[in-house]
This record gives C-alpha cells, structure tokens and sequence, in this order.
C-alpha cells in the first residue's frame, strides 16, 4: 500500500478553494451538499497566508505553475495540507474518484497516477452500491446505543448486525421507510439475534471479475474462509481481512462452525462440494450455493 486511505470529516470543518476555472469548480462540486464550509479565495488572496486561517483542507487549481507553487507554499505556511491539481509533486494528498451514498462513502485512489482509471473503477463499483446505502448506515448509527446494551458480547453483536444487513430492517430502511427500519430493529433486538451460523458456497476458480454481487457480500461478511488449495488468490484477496482461514475442513469441523453461530465462505475449486454439501444438509446445517457452476 504506497498511500494510506482515510476518511476526514467535515461537519464544523472550512475546506479552501483557491483559484478559478474548470479545476477549481471541479473541486467545489465535490463538498455539494457536505457540511463543510467551502471559502473560495481568488488568485491573489491564495498567495497570503492569513487567508488559510482555520482551514482544515486545502485545494489550488490554475494553469499558472509558479503561481499554484506560491499558493500551496502559502497554505503550508498555514500548516494546511494541499491538493494542487494536475500537479501531483506539490500535493501532501490527492482526491480520489468518490461514490457519494450520504453515510455511505467510497473512494478510488490512485495517488495522483491515473485518475481517468479511477473514475472508471469508481463507474463500476458505483453500479455495486444501492442509492439506500446511506440509509441503511444512518439506521445502524442511530440505533447503535440501543444494539450495543442489548448485545454488549462483540462477536454477538456482530453476527446480529450482519444478519440485520440483508433482513427486514435493512429493507425498509433502503426503501426510505425509516420509522419502520427502526421498529424492525427494535423486534429483531427483543426477539434475541440469531445465532444459527450457515456455510455459503463461493465459486473460487476466478477470475474476481466473475463473482455475482452476493458472492461478494458472502465474502465480506464470513466470520471464516473454508479454502480449496486451489481457489484464485484474487478471489481470497475480497474476503475480510480478519477472518479465520482454513485449507479445507472436515465436514465436523463445518458443522461445529454453524452451530456456533458462524457465517462460512467456503471457497471451492474442485467438484466434490456438492457431496459436502450433502452431509451438511443432513445434518441440519443451512447452506447457500452463490452459484457454482456445474
């Protein structure tokens, strides 16, 4: 990783835009509707230290090279950290293609090196990411006092959240029904979460590229990767990082697993899945093929 990705917020926060043209306006587009206050500093009061008094972020644009030099100097000197664009060497940080879903936020960087390749990875991932988003995390915030005392044990609270992410609550709040999210929250946390675990079956041969959008999501919410030697690396590479890795279990093992309330990815390359499945299916054992290809 040569750049370190992070996320700054901007409610109370005064973001400067110095400069004119296409550049400059690009950049104001980006804090539409942000709680950010955005000051815009014409040519010459970039050049003054005193007008980045308060200013968390800074972002220079003009076709002039020594003039934006002078204002990224200026704005240092106000110990501001600088985006020059179109001029990565004079950047203390640069702006990544983002997807804007409210509470929900992502971004595509590639240190100043290819933004067209950003944009179009941002274009593709931003297909991936429902408008509801946003409002699915903002019912999760709001609620989070409430979850927290009804479930203070983490890896409990975690296995609720993420049954909560694709349940009846996550539903209502993605069609905008706010007030019924919360009262579905509220009875899934009265109800006591859920704790059967499941095994979902992850087509592993690769390429990444040929994984569904719920392949995915399984992915990045297993608490375990069951692996065959063989699945692609790039397909490892979506699963969370902190999860429990295996190279192959025994059907036992799977078993033990589900009953402990865990969600498998189980990564398979060869054909003999299905007579696994089988036996879990016997054993009562809930799983999911995310599809496999025969």
């Amino acid at each position: 990783m040569d750049v370190f990705p992070a996320f700054f917020p901007l409610a109370g926060r005064s973001v400067a835009i110095a400069g004119e043209g296409e550049g400059a306006e690009a950049k104001a587009r980006l804090f539409d509707g942000s709680p950010a206050t955005v000051l815009r500093l014409s040519p010459g009061e970039a050049l003054d230290p005193k007008a980045y008094a308060g200013v968390s972020l800074a972002f220079i644009a003009g076709e002039d090279d020594q003039w934006a030099a002078s204002a990224a100097e200026a704005a240092r000197a106000a110990s501001v950290p600088v985006n020059v664009v179109d001029r990565p060497a004079l950047c203390d940080f640069t702006t990544p293609a983002v997807i804007d879903r409210g509470e929900v936020v992502a971004a595509i960087g590639t240190g100043g090196a290819s933004p067209m390749l950003a944009t179009m990875l941002r274009q593709d991932i931003e297909a991936r990411v429902p408008e509801g988003a946003g409002r699915v995390a903002a019912l999760f915030r709001t609620m989070q006092g409430e979850i927290r005392d009804a479930l203070p044990e983490a890896a409990a609270r975690r296995r609720f959240l993420r049954a909560q992410l694709n349940g009846p609550a996550a539903e209502a709040a993605m069609a905008g029904d706010m007030d019924g999210a919360r009262e579905r929250l509220r009875a899934a946390l009265f109800e006591g979460p859920q704790m059967a675990g499941r095994i979902r079956y992850v087509d592993a041969r690769g390429p990444a590229d040929l994984l569904t959008l719920r392949a995915l999501r399984a992915l990045a919410s297993a608490d375990v990767l069951v692996l065959d030697a063989e699945a692609h690396p790039e397909v490892i590479a979506l699963a969370r990082r902190d999860a429990e890795r295996l190279t192959g279990a025994e059907v036992e093992r799977l078993v033990e697993f589900a009953a402990e309330g865990l969600t498998v990815a189980r990564l398979i390359a060869g054909a003999g899945w299905r007579t696994e499945q089988a036996a879990l299916d016997s054993r009562g054992v809930t799983t999911e093929v995310l599809p496999i290809a025969s």
